[in-house]
């Protein structure tokens, strides 16, 4: 719910979504053809994987020798097409797509690998279920570099209208405890914290770890207001919670890994908060790599030409431009706009009424950075302006009267800069 008073210097209050104003839980009968991405741009001549090659459910399917990176068919069937994909910002992926067998066979690498919880390892966790639902954070656990030394479990949702992990809590809060002594086990790590609204501290007490209450007003469930306002600790410009020794997983990657080593099988399916165009809710699940277009044809959804697809939360999520696009581990909405409901999205210019600055978690000064943005001038914008502590937030551009897209703005310009390092440091 969004609550804005009458008096314009006083902040906009954005309150979380909450389950009990979800639909239950509605199964996507499996499509048949899914996706699936890897993280590794398309490379044909180094590819291990091949077309027709023949695939198991929970199967770990490695593409490249040289690299670790994996994903995990979430279907029996058959490869039918292996190629580049490019996400946001460019960014170069592998599509592995897989044509679904009748008849269903459950891989069982994973099986032998893990022993049950008892015996779970990291290297078993790294190998395996990097591409669980909920995409659990494996290789944090590894990095020699920054040890952890404190787990964030997050209960609570972190963008508006999302219901994932408080569905996970409500339906699977065994899965989690059985999650949390597993990570304890691989990592070492016994400060495990639990972060949860007011209406799951309940159920999430049944974990028997420590409990901190998040704000119901967002976005006081993302990781660096967490570290702020319940951990205590600033997060450095430029730099991530794990890099000060504190990794953040949800609650649903807990319970995936919880669930894996009790059944002895990868789960493949997520769970993610479908929002309609009317604004309606509806909880669903559905394999990895079903495309979004199955979703829509489940509920009756017509997608019309201008009509916006958006993966993730109003706040935080990401355009598509094919409702082709497939499901993924990270996937927790998908949200349908009709054309006639967009908000306007202008390149008029900055009117500086300080709305933005006023609102800006992170004390940035907006109105100046956005000015150096929209030149390109990222560097500058770093420099003398504090780029990088935007926690990624995009209450600026909520709040915008001349309807720029701020925050889109500052992920691109933190995109230039990272890609301009890169390119600098492998010339040498």
């Amino acid at each position: 719910m969004i609550k804005r008073s009458f008096i314009g210097l006083l902040k906009p209050r954005l309150e979380y979504g909450s389950i009990e104003d979800t639909p239950s839980l509605k199964q996507i009968p499996t499509s048949k053809e899914i996706t699936l991405l890897s993280n590794c741009p398309f490379d044909k001549k180094k590819l291990l994987l091949k077309k027709k090659a023949a695939v198991k459910t929970g199967q770990k399917l490695l593409l490249y020798k040289e690299s670790d990176e994996y994903v995990v068919s979430s279907v029996t069937g058959k490869v039918s097409s292996i190629s580049a994909y490019t996400g946001d910002f460019g960014r170069s992926y592998t599509a592995i797509a897989i044509e679904v067998a009748d008849n269903e066979e459950i891989d069982d690498g994973f099986k032998f690998a893990a022993g049950g919880s008892k015996d779970a390892t990291l290297e078993t966790v790294e190998n395996y279920l990097a591409f669980a639902p909920g995409n659990p954070p494996v290789k944090l656990f590894s990095d020699k570099d920054k040890p952890i030394n404190t787990i964030v479990v997050c209960c609570a949702d972190s963008d508006l209208l999302i219901t994932t992990n408080q569905h996970v809590v409500k339906s699977d809060i065994d899965a989690i405890k059985n999650g949390i002594s597993i990570l304890k086990t691989i990592t070492g790590v016994n400060d495990i914290i639990m972060v949860a609204s007011q209406s799951q501290m309940h159920e999430v007490s049944a974990t028997g770890e420590k409990v901190n209450q998040v704000n119901d007003t967002y976005p006081s469930a993302l990781p660096h207001l967490i570290m702020k306002d319940i951990l205590g600790k600033v997060v450095p410009a430029g730099k991530n919670p794990e890099d000060i020794g504190v990794c953040f997983i949800s609650a649903e990657a807990v319970a995936s890994i919880g669930n894996a080593f009790n059944s002895g099988q990868i789960p493949v399916t997520k769970i993610f908060t479908l929002v309609k165009k009317d604004g309606s809710k509806s909880l669903v699940s559905a394999r990895i790599g079903t495309p979004a277009s199955e979703v829509f044809k489940a509920f009756n959804i017509t997608l019309n030409e201008n009509d916006r697809l958006i993966f993730g939360g109003p706040m935080t999520g990401s355009s598509v431009y094919s409702e082709d696009h497939p499901i993924q581990p990270d996937t927790d909405a998908i949200m349908v706009q009709d054309k006639d409901d967009i908000p306007v999205i202008s390149d008029y210019p900055c009117t500086n009424c300080g709305d933005c600055i006023r609102v800006c978690p992170a004390n940035l000064q907006i109105d100046m950075l956005v000015r150096l943005l929209e030149g390109g001038y990222y560097q500058e914008a770093a420099d003398q302006y504090d780029l990088y502590s935007c926690i990624e937030c995009g209450l600026c551009s909520y709040v915008c009267v001349s309807g720029m897209p701020i925050f889109q703005y500052i992920r691109s310009a933190k995109y230039e800069l990272s890609r301009a390092n890169t390119a600098e440091a492998t010339n040498g």
